[in-house]
């Protein structure tokens, strides 16, 4: 693939022609050296008084010292370094105490502290790592690795304003996020509580249960990724309540045809019943070739003679009463499991159908 027009190519990838790439250590001061020490007899007036920053944030009291300045902290050592579950470069201004197992950088005049903390939040620390079972960033290959700059202090602030912008965004969708499922889950706990209506039957007198005997001599090794071959499900690709089709491996279809029984349907209700017990998903429609299958882990529900609707049943398994029926029946140690015999116990509520059709249309 050729250059587009006005980038280059460099050891950072593609960058536009007026960017530079610089080592850390020509862009920033390393303060490491410069802590100073917290008195032993300061630590309890102290605590509390300002925030105290380690390797992977706030940690416990080992090592302190004192600064007062605008700076990124860079974690060090800890598993954090190899981590993308958790930040790796802070941007902290004011006093703090930051123990040695962070680095602190203070960037150049000409350098915006904004842009070069996002840099450095978008690495992958694992390539970096100086350490053998525990991880470490070195202050030698912390300084030698590379950074794309934008030529001007100004156009640096204007991309670190625009990334903050888009956290800000992010941040407040998330949020939106968090407060509709509460409402959801209001709703459901809500909408599938016991009404006066309801008929209670065993879910093994309404609905067929149907799963994969064994693996049926399946072999890991018949997975394919065959787009024209059927899907096998597996607990895995549940999110969310739905499959991410994407990730689903396929089956040949001789292996397909030999269990018909569970050869999913659009209307299908599946739910996990090892390991992670009570995951639910509700089969809308199924990508072509429109043929899928069921791994050893998974039961299929079916209605009996239109006993109940499909969706409705979806939601009530995903609730709170149904969960803390799990609770009750599971069985194992460190590897739990539920049987088909103990969820065809399950007492389910089983309103009017119109009122089932309305509660799964509202949720």
């Amino acid at each position: 693939m050729g250059l587009k027009a006005g980038y280059k190519q460099t050891e950072v990838g593609m960058i536009p022609e007026d960017w530079e790439v610089k080592p850390l250590g020509a862009v920033v001061s390393f303060l490491d050296g410069k802590r100073r020490p917290v008195k032993d007899s300061d630590r309890t007036k102290m605590r509390g008084t300002f925030p105290y920053y380690g390797a992977s944030g706030i940690v416990d009291y080992v090592n302190e010292f004192l600064f007062d300045d605008e700076l990124i902290l860079l974690g060090e050592d800890g598993e954090n370094i190899l981590s993308r579950n958790c930040r790796l470069a802070f941007r902290v201004s004011g006093k703090i105490w930051v123990n040695n197992h962070a680095h602190v950088l203070k960037p150049n005049a000409d350098v915006s502290l904004g842009f070069l903390t996002d840099f450095l939040e978008s690495l992958n620390y694992e390539r970096f790592n100086s350490g053998t079972a525990q991880p470490k960033l070195n202050k030698q290959t912390c300084s030698s690795i590379s950074v794309s700059l934008p030529p001007t202090k100004g156009e640096q602030e204007a991309i670190a304003e625009a990334l903050s912008d888009a956290d800000a965004l992010i941040e407040s969708l998330e949020q939106l996020l968090v407060k509709k499922r509460h409402i959801k889950q209001g709703a459901m706990q809500e909408l599938l509580s016991p009404k006066p209506s309801d008929e209670v039957r065993l879910l093994r007198e309404v609905s067929s249960l149907k799963g994969r005997i064994g693996w049926q001599g399946l072999k890991q090794t018949e997975f394919t990724s065959n787009d024209n071959e059927p899907f096998l499900i597996t607990g895995m690709n549940f999110k969310d309540g739905a499959i991410r089709w994407n990730e689903v491996y396929h089956i040949p279809e001789v292996r397909y045809d030999m269990a018909p029984e569970i050869q999913l349907r659009p209307d299908d209700v599946l739910m996990t019943k090892d390991g992670t017990i009570g995951k639910v998903l509700y089969i809308d429609a199924i990508p072509y070739p429109s043929k899928a299958s069921l791994n050893s882990h998974l039961l299929l529900f079916r209605p009996i003679k239109n006993s109940y609707c499909a969706k409705y049943l979806y939601y009530q398994l995903g609730s709170r009463r149904f969960q803390d029926y799990i609770e009750q029946s599971k069985s194992g140690t460190t590897f739990f499991g539920l049987s088909q015999a103990a969820v065809g116990e399950y007492p389910v509520l089983l309103p009017p159908m119109t009122d089932q059709i309305r509660v799964a249309a509202t949720l």
